[in-house]
């Protein structure tokens, strides 16, 4: 069966008509065409106000829509369908996205709009929220760019299909395009324009107003370079220069980071400011790319820790052993955190597309606002002289009241009475219909000196409105004094911060820190550090600080490892490149620089750190003491595939109360008991064992004794003995008695015997709390660090002590 065709034969009387077309001829029209659109009704600014059309149609329609800043928000939604409906014929996209960034405080300088809701971030990373949810009303900035529009400042032209009237341009009280700048992709040319700040502008125009014939270098004392509202560091100013010159130039941005101490164990760099239009979540994905490549070292962590209260700070943790000014010239060199920037000032002047530079930015600004201003006095001067000349009608009419009432009382109608009025009083049409609409209550003597007032205050104004339009000066000094008004209740200080040049190079800093000598310490406190050097001395005459006493120190290197002995008899390695490295301007034994060994270290519950050692197998070793009386020298045996070894094995209940790492195997071994005594025996009556073994006896033991100090003294040094003799707890809670003796009082002994007194007890005290026999001078700090006084040395080996002036808790030796 045949399928009826459904095609629509044409009419009896169609003619077909066929056109003959060049396409070469009608592509050139056409986009010629779509050329002109794009350009002069889309994507670039107006050199007077420094906006696109759908900008300058949302602020319009913000006006007509009397959202201004004491107002209450709206929705979003209802001022794109506004413009959309009225002004704007494309789609609400583009209109919301061109509000939106009106809206965002980090890409305008002076925004526009007063956005209420989520308008995005920095570089997109978080995208604005949908216009049904956001609000807006203009911001106090958008009132000066539609200030007297409504009186004839500006020509109006019909919008996309003749039912609205819309400004050519906005009577701009300020040169928007320069303090915002502008960007725009057009057919065969693009602008590309910084913000700057609105008082270096506003300084830049008043001086071009009084000089107009000032050149480029003076200008650019007022106006130095661009003004971004995410701040960072302009490197290099010669692009800069080319742009104000010619309209076209380039220059970098570089963000602003500085190197802070971000936690115990490391620096690191805390960006505050990025390059306009960057984001951190960009710098933070270019990071990872380059670390995963292993183009990138020395970065530890990224965290972005953007929030409201504190703005932008990107904290990037530095790898120990890397200098951090050498890892930031890697991320200027291969991350966003430096950007270049290319200036094309191309701008509509009189419907045409130009490349201006400052200069000619500027005057084309001051022209149009020459015009404005001029215009605008024009109307408020026709405006005056149409009220002066009912005023004094009126007053005409007052002169012989009860006449005028009179005639309009005879008169038959109102057109008679009008006629009448005019032919005995001489009055214009005008002011005599404006006595016959005037109510009687309105002629009183009161009205009468109000009206006099009033016609001299209007002839004040005209005379003035008449000089500025008379006067080229007048109008100079006008729109000069408006613009420094806008300039002093919005300016505000510069942010960005130029710079001739990148400075020296940090290429010269390595990436690595080298791997040279230092020293490792151990305050009473429990902190760790390390010096700059190896030969680090300590001033010892100089003034007591916190934390000052050092209980070990060790010789290291840079990127090596040392030991930390710790009382349960455990050997920890530590990196040295972990810790922090004090200043190197450091005279006293000090380590408030330095950090927590918890941050370093994980100590069991009661464990304790009692020394550090370096893990040189040339050495002779450790010694230890435990609390039960065992001495132990280990043969220096450290596997370096192990992090943690066992030094002693210890019996139940025991626990190590000293260790050193002796120099040179002549030391003597110092035993110090709760009894007070005091053994003292050469080192090398201990014969080395292996780690695994538990020991051999050290001193003997009374019945309930404990040991309370083990120690190493070179017998050839100066070094003094302190007992502190006490009933309970420690001389940090309670000051008991104290004394200092010379090392020297006391002889040698054999090992494993019970030594000689050491202090003798006074009544009330039980045994010693406290003991400790090392090198001269000693130093005393109570718990928390703080120093403490020590009495003087009494030569007596077993007299009784002196109280103490205040709590000690621990005694330590120079470094």
């Amino acid at each position: 069966m045949a399928r009826r065709s459904t095609k629509t034969p044409p009419p009896e009387d169609f003619e077909e008509r066929i056109l003959d077309i060049d396409v070469v001829d009608e592509m050139q029209g056409s986009f010629l065409e779509y050329a002109y659109s794009v350009i002069y009704s889309r994507a670039l600014p107006d050199a007077r106000d420094g906006l696109k059309p759908v900008h300058r149609r949302i602020l319009y329609q913000m006006h007509e829509m009397g959202l201004r800043p004491e107002r209450s928000y709206v929705k979003c939604a209802r001022v794109v369908g506004e413009v959309m409906g009225k002004l704007h014929p494309h789609g609400d996209s583009a209109i919301y996205d061109a509000l939106v960034r009106m809206a965002q405080p980090f890409s305008m300088r002076l925004p526009l709009v007063d956005g209420h809701g989520n308008f995005g971030s920095l570089g997109n990373d978080d995208p604005p929220a949908a216009m049904r949810y956001t609000e807006c009303r203009s911001a106090s900035a958008a009132g000066l760019m539609t200030d007297s529009i409504d009186e004839e400042t500006v020509d109006f032209a019909p919008n996309y299909d003749g039912s609205e009237q819309e400004p050519v341009a906005l009577p701009a009280a300020y040169p928007n395009l320069l303090v915002n700048g502008a960007s725009g992709i057009a057919v065969g040319m693009a602008t590309n324009m910084p913000p700057h700040n609105l008082s270096e502008i506003i300084a830049a125009a008043r001086h071009l107003i009084k000089h107009p014939g000032a050149d480029l270098e003076t200008l650019m004392r007022y106006v130095p370079g661009p003004d971004l509202p995410t701040g960072g560091r302009i490197v290099g100013l010669d692009g800069v220069k080319d742009a104000y010159a010619k309209g076209r130039g380039t220059f970098r941005i570089r963000a602003t980071a500085e190197v802070e101490q971000v936690t115990a164990r490391r620096k690191g760099l805390i960006v505050t400011e990025l390059p306009f239009t960057v984001g951190p979540e960009k710098v933070i994905s270019k990071i990872k790319d380059l670390v995963n490549a292993k183009r990138l070292q020395g970065i530890a962590d990224v965290k972005d820790l953007t929030d409201r209260q504190h703005g932008l700070r990107l904290v990037i943790e530095i790898k120990n052993g890397f200098h951090p000014e050498a890892v930031l010239e890697q991320l200027y060199k291969l991350t966003p955190m430096e950007e270049s920037f290319g200036i094309n000032n191309v701008a509509l002047v009189d419907g045409q597309p130009l490349t201006l530079g400052l200069k000619e930015l500027l005057e084309v600004y001051v022209d149009h606002r020459f015009d404005v201003v001029r215009r605008r006095s024009a109307f408020r001067r026709g405006k005056r002289q149409d009220r002066l000349h009912l005023v004094e009608g009126l007053l005409v009419a007052l002169v012989d009241i009860d006449e005028v009432i009179g005639i309009i009382r005879s008169s038959d109608n109102a057109a008679q009475a009008k006629e009448a009025l005019i032919a005995r009083f001489g009055l214009s049409d005008v002011q005599t219909q404006y006595i016959l609409d005037t109510p009687l209550r309105r002629l009183t003597r009161f009205d009468r000196l109000e009206l006099e007032s009033e016609r001299d205050r209007l002839g004040q104004e005209i005379e003035e409105l008449t000089r500025i339009l008379e006067s080229d000066a007048e109008l100079r000094k006008l729109v000069s004094t408006e613009l420094a008004a806008v300039a002093k209740t919005y300016g505000t200080p510069r942010r960005t911060v130029l710079l001739e040049s990148a400075g020296a190079p940090v290429a010269t800093v390595p990436l690595e820190v080298a791997d040279d000598p230092c020293r490792v310490l151990l305050s009473s406190t429990g902190l760790l550090a390390r010096t700059a050097s190896v030969d680090a001395v300590f001033d010892q005459d100089a003034r007591r600080t916190k934390h000052d006493v050092i209980v070990s120190a060790v010789p290291a290197t840079a990127r090596g490892e040392v030991g930390a002995v710790t009382s349960a008899g455990r050997l920890l390695r530590l990196s040295v490149i972990d810790l922090p490295q004090l200043p190197a301007s450091a005279t006293t034994p000090n380590l408030a620089g330095g950090a927590k060994l918890t941050e370093f270290l994980t100590l069991e519950d009661g464990e304790s750190l009692l020394c550090l050692t370096t893990l040189d197998e040339s050495s002779p070793g450790l010694a230890l003491g435990t609390r039960h009386g065992v001495v132990k020298r280990v043969v220096p045996d450290y596997p370096a595939n192990k992090d943690e070894l066992e030094v002693i094995s210890l019996r139940e209940g025991d626990r190590v109360v000293g260790a050193v790492e002796l120099r040179t195997g002549e030391e003597d071994l110092v035993f110090i008991t709760d009894e007070a005594q005091l053994l003292r025996y050469p080192a090398g009556q201990v014969r080395p064992q292996g780690r695994a073994a538990g020991g051999m006896s050290g001193v003997k033991l009374g019945p309930d004794a404990q040991v309370v100090s083990f120690t190493a003294v070179d017998p050839a040094a100066e070094a003094v003995v302190f007992t502190a003799a006490g009933a309970e707890g420690t001389l940090d809670d309670t000051p008991g008695s104290a004394k200092l003796t010379p090392f020297d009082q006391y002889p040698r002994k054999g090992r494993a015997t019970g030594g000689v007194r050491c202090q003798r007890f006074l009544k009330g005290e039980e045994r010693l709390v406290l003991a400790w026999a090392g090198h001269a001078p000693a130093r005393a700090a109570t718990k928390a660090g703080a120093p403490a006084g020590l009495p003087e040395i009494d030569p007596r080996r077993d007299g009784s002590g002196v109280p103490l002036a205040g709590p000690v808790a621990v005694i330590g030796g120079p470094v």
